[in-house]
């Protein structure tokens, strides 16, 4: 598998560490408020990322944090007289809530800031020992910037270009206006931790160096983000975590692109932001997360009413191939002429060709493209056909499987038919055969009221749940 890797700006053959595993860490959200849909969009690529590892049969350690201590955690407890524990807390809640309706699985581990305090006091006393760091009078804690050769090697920006628009704000007590903070002394109300400088608490950059090293160790495989998270925050958790430990800090970054609404970059001060909890109450979830794979991840994508109302008749589509599958099999023969490997051989390329898609740097546009196309095998050669039982049984696996590594068809009902609807679907058959048309009606409505709809069709009568 080939992936764009943002520090050599060029496509690498992904080769993890210990081969047959890969350690990913994903920079998860500042818990003080509902994800928005911009947050949705690493969710979704990186657990794709991640299941199609797995689908390949690596073994993947994910690792996605929250920051529940921050400026606006802090901000957000003033305003509501509460607590930064039960902001965080409470937001960590909604977003395990917007995340499973979006379908990404839940990390292998989420650490959170507040629970790495001991590892980041010990990354920043190292960095002062190795003269990487200093602490000003006032008890806050630098990076030194100017002291690491490589710092601007992820964002391509030398450091002169980057001090020239930099500056020093009040009450900062650095040597240099690029210099980070890695500890935020306590100001008057504000929680904090003890530390070798006097109270306060992390810096943003330091907590995610923190535990990398802490759960990964100190090289791991892939790192991810969105792009705008390549300077500062990924360029000072290079700079920081490689002063401290002298080798290199992940082999690959992985960045995806921006979301725009309608045509225009998202921003609160444009009054174009939203949450995924808002959209979703409108369209559902799954038509977001389709939206934020059915571009390459590295390439911005655009929302709007009508792409949101595009994704869910795309999804209509392979739910109704899905379901007819569905219905081809129960009304299927064990066996039939329509049972050779020649359709098996067409749908198994369909697979191949979504194989490649993705190694070639995760492009699930294509991967999608290929789905589609297996949709179209299916209807034609398999549904169509009045298909073997075996034949559409391998018609299932192959979709189920590719949507699996996508993540997308997980509101399919599964439920199986109970024994009292399917005897009123037995009578309501009856009664068309009788002419009895009244009492079909009858039992559609009362089957209706039971949340079962039913479609008559030239191979039969199809239902599906409400």
């Amino acid at each position: 598998m080939k992936i764009f890797n943002t520090l050599s700006r060029k496509k690498e053959e992904l080769i993890p560490i210990t081969p047959g595993e890969y350690k990913i860490y994903a920079c998860g959200p500042t818990v003080y408020n509902y994800i928005h849909i911009g947050n949705a969009r690493p969710l979704c690529v990186f657990d794709v990322l991640r299941r199609y590892l797995e689908y390949r049969g690596e073994k993947v350690t994910f690792v996605q944090n929250f920051t529940d201590i921050d400026d606006k955690i802090i901000n957000r407890a003033n305003e509501e007289n509460s607590s930064f524990e039960e902001i965080s807390s409470k937001y960590i809640d909604e977003y395990f809530t917007d995340a499973a309706g979006l379908n990404v699985m839940k990390a292998t581990i989420h650490p959170k800031a507040t629970e790495n305090i001991g590892e980041i006091i010990g990354i920043i006393s190292k960095l002062i020992e190795r003269g990487y760091a200093y602490c000003a009078d006032n008890g806050d804690v630098y990076f030194l910037t100017k002291k690491f050769n490589g710092y601007g090697k992820l964002s391509r920006q030398p450091l002169e270009d980057l001090e020239a628009g930099a500056r020093i704000n009040i009450g900062e007590q650095k040597t240099n206006p690029m210099d980070f903070a890695l500890w935020k002394s306590a100001k008057p109300g504000e929680p904090y931790w003890d530390s070798p400088w006097g109270t306060g608490r992390p810096g943003w950059h330091i907590e995610c160096s923190a535990m990398v090293q802490s759960i990964l160790g100190k090289t791991i495989d892939v790192h991810c983000g969105v792009q705008d998270l390549i300077f500062p925050h990924h360029q000072n958790e290079i700079a920081q975590s490689e002063c401290c430990n002298d080798v290199p800090f992940a082999n690959y970054w992985m960045h995806n692109g921006y979301i725009n609404i309608d045509n225009v970059k998202m921003s609160k001060s444009l009054g174009n932001f939203f949450t995924v909890r808002d959209v979703a109450e409108k369209y559902g979830y799954e038509p977001i997360r389709y939206l934020m794979i059915s571009s390459h991840y590295r390439g911005p994508i655009n929302y709007s009413v009508d792409i949101i109302d595009q994704c869910k008749s795309a999804l209509s589509r392979l739910y109704t191939c899905r379901d007819s599958l569905d219905f081809a099999y129960s009304n299927a023969e064990e066996d039939s002429e329509n049972s050779g490997d020649a359709i098996k051989e067409l749908l198994g390329k369909r697979r191949e060709q979504f194989v490649m898609a993705m190694e070639d740097d995760m492009n699930t546009a294509d991967a999608i493209s290929a789905l589609f196309e297996l949709v179209r095998d299916i209807n034609t050669n398999v549904i169509a056909k009045d298909a073997s039982k075996p034949l559409c049984r391998y018609a299932m696996d192959e979709f189920d499987e590719l949507c699996g590594v996508l993540g997308i068809l997980y509101n399919r009902d599964t439920q199986p038919i109970d024994e009292e609807i399917d005897q009123m679907i037995q009578r309501r058959n009856q009664a068309r055969q009788n002419k009895d048309f009244k009492l079909a009606d009858d039992i559609r409505d009362a089957l209706k009221d039971k949340g079962i709809v039913l479609e008559d069709t030239a191979q039969g009568v199809k239902w599906h749940r409400k």
